[in-house]
């Protein structure tokens, strides 16, 4: 098989095993990116090439894993870079002493707990050839290291990030990335002004500390100017170019050159320049949306498999060698853990947030095996070293998820964030109205989310003209004959804040994304009009919606206009289950109906003990079945006035083309169906 050929069957095949193995791992509640790290090591001796050698061989012979390894480094420039863009240094005000012992302590306990480490390693996985200096800054630098991307992810899904601890979280990881990559600057610095190991063209050391701190200053003092430029042109235009878009890159790519040259590391470079770009919204959001999906789709599962066809697990091997992974796992997780944790309590968290923080900190995901590639590239880190820091990064990730549930579980967190929202700004909604009729009802449903003082309302028509192109959104009265006039009329003397938009779309379902991106929406809320066994309920124009928005979304379908004073969830704990709880109990709030949450177990389950898993301001119903679908539909019928539910499988409301379970429930639930979807599930992590 020639070279060209060669790489397009070796990018399928990591695609395709990094969606399967990820999407396996999002089933099990953890975050893809754990899956896509796991497949990268499938793809590698420790699986293929041990189960078939041959077919290994044949897949990725050694000379063509070069090109491989350099496409892979050019995503994860681009993936530095989108780090960089998503550390806003407005995370860091207003967090106080809190933040500021956290960060340092997450940071500099894990360096000393990895320097103590080090000690004992090095003469077990080392030798002269690696100076017992570099050696032991590269343990500690590996150590202390946070995934801020995956953990803004676990954040989302947990629901915690309108929470105290979701906000002190993000600000503490945010300050603590930054720290962690100057520090490895410094180290990479000193690494390779040793003798033998720059070459001969490596700059002294002052040369490239000092080289480094006057990039970091033209960075943010000149080139930030210049990429103003930029963002006011992307504001003048409404959106981002490509000439925009060729700016910015090749902003990234003279700083990563840069950096290199400098005998850092090239991702220096691509993280500092994300950090120095305009931190106007829309800009940001642009430039984040235009390149995350092939960063993080193509990119990053070829560095996965790239890292993943240099880890050999087998090198791990007997007890002496199990042993010492162990004890890195048990130093990295508790030097995180403990110092984030007395940090945060000290910082005046309570003691149950502390522990979730110290929990959270421990997330280390792609930014570990990042910073382990560069160790290795350097030859400061053994394969076997290399191995065993690569198991306690999964290690570290996978336990996340499950340890924050056991320490802070959904119910709590539930709670919490409604008390944060009752302080919040104005509760946003965008209602799409595509029939007149339908927007009396769906506004019903906009007021009964919060009290008219702390509730916006666009009311969104769209008008699908196929030959005239997209006008700019405005805000404006609406002719009388628009489909938007019954709902404004319905609006009328309710004291609610409700803002009309009306213009031409050749896309409703990405140009509703587009509404509900700019207006910074909380929900997006939709009709269902069309006879449910013609057409699914997620399909069509709301399946386009699901797809592109990033706000949450509920499809109401109605039944019935009279009073709802019996509210039905259904729950099973899923991320959408929670914001269908959360949706039904600020309806509650507002209308006083009482909630009743559906929770169906498999036959023969304890029932009692399910009952402390669950909020106390509502009746539990416990019905055991092995089939929920059925379960919900016989209970629905029992004079519920409106039925909340998440979209999952679970429940039958798969938006998936090939799915027609929902039919049923649809069909057959006799009261009005509110079906929500949480926005965070779609994100990567």
């Amino acid at each position: 098989m020639h070279g060209f050929l060669l790489l397009l069957v070796q990018i399928a095949v990591v695609l395709v095993v990094a969606r399967g193995v990820g999407y396996a791992f999002r089933r099990i509640r953890q975050p893809q990116v754990v899956g896509e790290m796991v497949a990268g090591i499938i793809l590698g001796p420790s699986l293929l090439g041990w189960v078939a050698p041959g077919a290994s061989a044949a897949l990725f012979p050694a000379e063509s894993l070069g090109l491989l390894s350099g496409i892979a480094q050019v995503g994860l420039l681009l993936f530095m870079f989108l780090v960089g863009l998503e550390l806003d240094p407005r995370l860091l005000r207003g967090r106080g002493r809190a933040t500021a012992l956290v960060s340092t302590a997450t940071l500099a306990i894990p360096m000393l707990c990895g320097g103590l480490l080090a000690m004992y390693l090095y003469p077990r996985l080392s030798d002269a050839s690696v100076s017992f200096t570099g050696f032991a800054l590269f343990v500690s630098v590996s150590l202390s290291v946070t995934a801020f991307p995956v953990l803004a992810r676990i954040l989302a899904e947990r629901n915690l990030l309108k929470t105290n601890l979701g906000a002190v979280t993000l600000a503490c990881a945010a300050a603590a990335d930054v720290g962690a990559w100057a520090v490895l600057a410094v180290i990479l610095a000193v690494v390779r002004a040793e003798p033998g190991r720059g070459g001969a063209d490596a700059l002294p050391l002052w040369a490239t500390l000092g080289g480094t701190v006057a990039f970091v200053a033209a960075a943010f003092f000149v080139l930030k100017p210049l990429l103003g430029r930029l963002e006011r042109l992307h504001a003048s235009r409404g959106r981002l170019t490509q000439d925009v878009l060729a700016g910015v890159l090749l902003a990234l790519l003279v700083a990563a050159g840069t950096t290199e040259w400098l005998g850092v590391h090239a991702l220096f470079g691509a993280f500092v320049i994300g950090t120095a770009i305009p931190r106007e919204r829309e800009f940001v959001r642009d430039l984040t949306e235009r390149l995350e999906d092939v960063t993080v789709v193509l990119f990053l599962p070829l560095f996965f498999a790239s890292a993943g066809l240099r880890t050999s697990i087998g090198l791990v091997s007997g007890a002496e060698m199990w042993g010492y992974t162990a004890l890195i796992c048990v130093v990295a997780i508790i030097a995180k853990f403990g110092g984030s944790a007395v940090a945060a309590r000290a910082g005046g968290l309570p003691w149950r947030e502390a522990r979730a923080l110290g929990v959270l900190m421990n997330t280390r995901g792609l930014m570990e095996l990042v910073i382990l590639t560069i160790g290795l590239d350097l030859g400061l880190i053994s394969p076997a070293l290399f191995a065993m820091l690569v198991l306690m990064a999964i290690a570290t990730t996978f336990l996340t998820t499950p340890l924050l549930e056991w320490i802070y579980p959904s119910r709590l967190i539930l709670s919490d964030s409604d008390a944060d929202d009752a302080g919040d700004a104005p509760t946003t909604v965008v209602v799409p109205i595509s029939l007149p009729s339908s927007g009396p009802s769906l506004l019903r449903v906009a007021r009964a989310l919060a009290p008219p003082d702390a509730l916006r309302v666009y009311g969104l028509h769209l008008a699908r003209v196929e030959q005239q192109t997209v006008v700019d959104l405005t805000e404006g009265t609406p002719p009388a004959e628009s489909p938007l006039a019954p709902f404004l009329a319905a609006a009328a003397g309710t004291g609610l804040d409700v803002r009309p938009l009306d213009f031409v779309s050749r896309d409703p379902g990405r140009d509703i994304a587009d509404v509900a991106r700019q207006k910074a929406a909380d929900l997006v809320l939709m009709g269902w009009h069309k006879p449910v066994v013609s057409e699914s309920v997620l399909g069509g124009t709301v399946a386009d919606v699901l797809r592109h928005t990033r706000s949450d979304v509920a499809v109401y379908l109605e039944r019935s206009f009279k009073p709802w004073t019996r509210v039905l969830v259904p729950y099973r704990g899923g991320l959408h289950d929670v914001a269908a709880l959360s949706l039904a109990q600020r309806i509650a709030r507002t209308t006083g109906a009482e909630i009743t949450l559906l929770h169906v177990v498999a036959p023969g389950a304890d029932a009692a003990a399910t009952r402390e898993s669950f909020p106390d301001n509502v009746e539990l119903r416990v019905v055991p079945s092995g089939d929920p679908v059925e379960a919900l539909v016989d209970v629905a019928k029992e004079g519920f006035d409106l039925v909340v539910v998440g979209v999952s499988e679970t429940w039958g409301l798969d938006p998936s083309p090939f799915s027609v379970r929902h039919e049923r429930i649809a069909r057959e639930c006799p009261a009005s169906m509110l079906i929500v979807r949480r926005h965070a599930e779609a994100a990567h992590s």
